[in-house]
């Protein structure tokens, strides 16, 4: 038999070189995830090794009298074995059909479906499905899709654990929200703000800068009156000197920027010369869940040079997916706060928790689409 290792990123890949090089009556005989070694132990990249074969038909006739010796070698295969290879083969001519859960066992078609209608990215799908490609068959065994889901939800942690979750430090005072217009920004900051006051019982005050639409000042000021606490209107940066003047015995102070379209740059550069980005500010970026993912990278990637530290994401009553959630997290490597689920103040906002938020990724998996 003619074998060879092979690297690639992904199974799949490994697979379409394999067949490219070896035919499609190739068949691996083994693989494995390795990590090459990073740049002071960090930033390591994952990749698949396999290692392929193929019946060489064209080598010369053996000698008699080593005929015996390669009849034992051949016997020696356990059916098990036998079965496993004719299990790669058939992946490996499958390989030629495009569609991302057709390169996987069957048994993956209800987990991967699943992923795909939670739209996340398919680079991660990719990376789930590697990962228990290899663990299946390292371990000779099927994965039901309880488990599937299980080892799903360890991939993703190891993806999104080094990222900060969970909602406000309380070791910063200032803390300062982000977002376009339409996505609930306000109603959000009064949601925070009356946690911290309910729960945590901290004085809290409100600064906005919002000058350019009404309702969102009046709307802001309601929830100020609701929680006895200060508002302060702020046109420049002397106002928001001044502001923070005020605001010195407080414990916490709520900013609330502007609404406005900022995928005009001139918007950003506005508020980056009106805030006063100090190390006791803790900046988080607003964006909602019924937004299409590329319409949210054309605004964080406009907010890069403010140092956000994680997302907040708005309207997850209001939509059935929330890959977006995850592929923004592990693209931006930005932690996540919070998530909301409706309107009402303060009950529809939930701090974050990486568990509970695959939990819901995951959730109402049908079994049924296995068969």
């Amino acid at each position: 038999m003619k074998m060879k290792k092979y690297t690639a990123t992904t199974m799949p890949e490994a697979m379409k070189l394999i067949r490219k090089e070896l035919g499609e009556d190739a068949v691996i005989l083994n693989s494995k995830v390795v990590y090459s070694k990073g740049f002071l132990g960090l930033f390591k990249k994952k990749s698949i090794e396999v290692l392929a074969g193929m019946d060489s038909y064209d080598a010369p006739i053996a000698p008699k009298e080593n005929q015996s010796m390669q009849l034992f070698q051949a016997s020696d295969a356990t059916d098990e074995i036998k079965k496993d290879l004719e299990d790669l083969k058939h992946m490996v001519k499958s390989i030629q059909r495009s569609p991302l859960d057709e390169n996987y066992p069957p048994e993956f078609g209800a987990l991967i479906q699943h992923l795909k209608d939670q739209e996340l990215a398919d680079e991660l799908i990719t990376t789930v499905s590697d990962e228990l490609f290899v663990h299946m068959k390292s371990n000779n065994e099927k994965l039901e899709l309880a488990e599937q889901i299980k080892k799903t939800k360890k991939v993703l942690v190891s993806l999104l654990e080094q990222h900060p979750v969970g909602g406000i430090s309380f070791h910063k005072k200032y803390i300062n929200v982000l977002g376009p217009t339409g996505v609930g920004k306000t109603t959000t900051i009064a949601k925070m703000a009356a946690r911290a006051v309910l729960e945590k019982k901290k004085k809290v005050g409100f600064i906005t800068t919002d000058t350019y639409r009404i309702a969102a000042i009046e709307q802001l000021k309601t929830y100020a009156g609701l929680l006895q606490a200060p508002i302060e209107i702020v046109y420049n940066e002397k106002d928001l000197q001044d502001a923070m003047e005020k605001y010195e015995a407080l414990d916490l102070v709520f900013i609330d920027t502007a609404g406005r379209n900022y995928k005009e740059i001139k918007f950003v550069e506005d508020l980056q010369k009106l805030i006063n980005l100090e190390e006791n500010t803790e900046t988080f970026l607003v964006l909602s869940t019924t937004s299409k993912q590329k319409d949210m990278e054309v605004i964080i990637e406009q907010f890069m040079d403010f140092p956000i530290e994680k997302f907040i994401f708005t309207k997850l009553d209001e939509t059935n997916s929330i890959g977006s959630i995850i592929n923004l997290m592990v693209k931006y490597k930005k932690g996540l706060a919070y998530y909301t689920d409706g309107q009402e103040v303060p009950e529809d906002i939930v701090e974050a928790n990486l568990n509970e938020l695959l939990n819901l990724l995951l959730k109402g998996i049908r079994y049924e689409r296995s068969s």
